[in-house]
This record gives structure tokens, sequence and C-alpha cells, in this order.
């Protein structure tokens, strides 16, 4: 089992979604990104840390540091439920392939199924292939 799905299952089976992995060049350094319904607090971090810190040690997963953190207000928004969850939601979105030329968008999630993300930008609507999203992440409000 690879360590994203290891995580995935793991961070399901503790009520938590796995919103991110990182790994430090040599991967001596794993930061996780969780989140729940209602949001983490510092609690969560910790107590996902310690239960995380044992399953890798079974596992035989090496590494030097664990750190487990929420998303933060500009939340990474990777998977299709992502968009789904935050429709209504200002987003900033940069892609692979420009479209009419252009890489970088700011606007409200609007619908998404079948693979594409609905933007609205200053009243009218982009469709957004998922499959063209370098990044994208929420814009918090100000």
């Amino acid at each position: 089992m690879d360590l994203q799905a290891l995580l995935e299952a793991t961070l399901a089976g503790l009520g938590y979604e796995l919103v991110d992995l990182e790994r430090s060049g040599r991967g001596r350094l794993l930061r996780v990104f969780i989140d729940k319904a209602g949001g983490v607090n510092v609690d969560d971090c910790a107590a996902v840390s310690h239960h995380l810190s044992r399953v890798l040690t079974v596992e035989g997963i090496a590494y030097d540091r664990l750190e487990v953190s929420s998303p933060g207000l500009d939340r990474l928004l990777k998977k299709e439920r992502d968009f789904v969850r935050f429709a209504g939601q200002k987003a900033r979105i940069k892609l692979r392939v420009p479209v009419d030329g252009q890489r970088n968008f700011v606007g409200v999630l609007r619908e998404t199924r079948a693979g594409k993300v609905q933007l609205e930008i200053d009243g009218r609507l982009l469709s957004l292939d998922l499959d063209n999203l370098e990044k994208a992440r929420l814009v918090p409000a100000i």
C-alpha cells in the first residue's frame, strides 16, 4: 500500500479527510494536512499525529519528523468533491494549459460535475476541465 492510500484509509477511519501530503526532498519530513466537518483544531492535529506516528512505525515508513495541520483558510482544492463541497465560495485557479490565452482565474465556484467545474467570473460562467488544473485554492473572505 502506498503512503497516500495508507493515510487516506487511516484518516477516514478516524473521521478525517486527507487534504494533502508533502514530503521533503529525501522524504524525511512528512507534512499531512487534514480536515473534517466543522474544521480542525490543535487537539485534532495532536491526536492524529500521535496515531499516525504509530501507524507509520508499524508499516515501516521511515521519516524523521511528522507535521499534522489543518489546510488553512486558503485550503487546497484537489478532488472533484472539494469543488462540490465549496460551491459558492471564491477560489483562485491556475491551469496547466491556457483557456482563452489565460492560465490564472479568480472567481466563485459554481456547479461541478463530470470532470468540469463552473467558475463565475464577473457574472459570466467559465467551464474548466478538472484535469487541466495545476493548482486551486480557496480565497479567504476578508
